[in-house]
């Protein structure tokens, strides 16, 4: 078999409740956000079911947000579709990370774990890949975790969001940063890695000083992710 272990990419009950309840400490921090982003979706103009809908459908906190800034009584679809896509490019660098452990998955379960793939449940479930430990259960069970947080979150800023009115007046919109540094710092550390995160990195800070706003995103994980497509590990035959 490959280098990828054959334990690490088992997939059972008992592995996603493991990883719900592994991701349940960091949830509460997702929750705050969504009643943020609840209270925010209000004071736009957003009705209640739409708000509901898109947290639950959309999940993805940074670029929900941002599409509140261009929420108006005409919405402006290609800007729209232009500025999620930025945020959410990040997503291509984590498909390819994981596609070594999410390959031989059903195609069904393959696409329904990644419904619920977001920055914090991909860098454990790395982690986890990493050292040889399963890391499917994390990445499914953890995502579960946050987004089921998230639609929480939101739902509860829609009535009660008043008391957190700027989450980021309490540091709190350092955690996630913070913790995904820590899951970077912990993981694998080999000359591929090494290079990939660097040109990742290197392109994204050129992107940000010379190109328009928020391709920096989109240009960092293009790089980063299309190196590691290709720069594929070494297979070991057993």
């Amino acid at each position: 078999m490959s280098s990828v272990e054959k334990s690490s990419v088992e997939l059972n009950a008992q592995q996603v409740w493991d990883g719900f309840k592994q991701l349940l400490p960091i949830s509460l921090f997702v929750v705050i956000f969504g009643v943020a982003f609840g209270l925010a979706a209000a004071q736009t103009g957003l009705d209640d079911s739409s708000t509901l809908l898109m947290s639950t459908l959309v999940f993805a906190g940074a670029a929900q947000f941002a599409v509140l800034d261009l929420w108006a009584g005409q919405v402006p679809i290609v800007p729209l579709i232009i500025t999620v896509f930025a945020i959410n490019a990040r997503h291509l660098l984590m498909g390819a990370t994981l596609y070594p452990w999410l390959r031989d998955l059903p195609r069904a379960k393959r696409y329904g774990v990644m419904l619920v793939v977001s920055d914090a449940n991909w860098a454990m479930s790395m982690q986890a890949f990493n050292v040889g430990k399963p890391g499917l259960g994390l990445l499914l069970g953890g995502g579960i975790a946050l987004w089921s947080a998230w639609a929480l979150g939101s739902w509860l800023g829609l009535y009660f969001g008043s008391a957190i009115q700027d989450p980021v007046s309490l540091g709190l919109d350092m955690v996630m940063g913070c913790f995904l540094l820590a899951m970077v710092i912990g993981g694998q550390k080999n000359l591929r890695m090494l290079i990939i995160w660097s040109v990742a990195a290197g392109s994204s800070l050129l992107a940000y000083r010379y190109l328009p706003e928020n391709s920096h995103v989109v240009v960092g994980a293009l790089a980063g992710g299309l190196l590691g497509a290709v720069w594929m590990e070494k297979k070991v035959e057993h």
